[in-house]
């Protein structure tokens, strides 16, 4: 899908201001609130907005430590694997990937020894082979989007 300018402008504001009401964004960025809001059901439609709710920090939940585990699993079962690990709650994300592995999760726990009860869980799933985790230390850079969307705002001015 391709973006304008006020396609970035818009999607800069809400990273900016995700709280700020659709009027508000529509005064601030000199646009009808109609045209404000047929941009916004587009970006939606289209798949560039992908939700509206609050950012959630699962340490602040008391499930401090982060791990990103990947799986390896039985060929043929990668869609059960995959539907299997949507009812462990502590696996905040999963993906298939190339590579080392057949799936990459995001794990959080609220320490090492439930980090541990976590990944035997998964380990016990029909159709996991193994595993192998990595802890993360320290948030180096924070999930961020602004700096994409400034990116492509420059490409679609010049």
């Amino acid at each position: 899908m391709a973006v304008d300018e006020l396609d970035t402008r818009i999607l800069r504001l809400l990273l900016e201001q995700p709280r700020t009401s659709v009027r508000e964004y529509a005064r601030v960025l000199g646009v009808a609130r109609g045209t404000l809001q047929a941009r916004l059901d587009r970006l939606e439609r289209d798949g560039v907005i992908t939700g509206t709710g609050p950012t959630l920090s699962p340490a602040a939940l008391g499930h401090p430590v982060l791990a990103f585990v990947h799986i390896e699993v039985t060929q043929g079962r990668l869609d059960d694997v995959g539907d299997a690990l949507a009812s462990v709650p502590e696996i905040v994300e999963a993906f298939s990937i190339a590579g080392g592995g057949d799936l990459l999760t995001r794990v959080v726990a609220r320490d090492n020894a439930h980090l541990e009860d976590v990944i035997q869980k998964v380990i016990s799933l029909p159709g996991v082979v193994r595993t192998r985790t990595e802890v993360a230390l320290r948030e180096r850079v924070p999930q961020r989007l602004l700096a994409l969307v400034e990116s492509i705002g420059r490409s679609v001015r010049t």
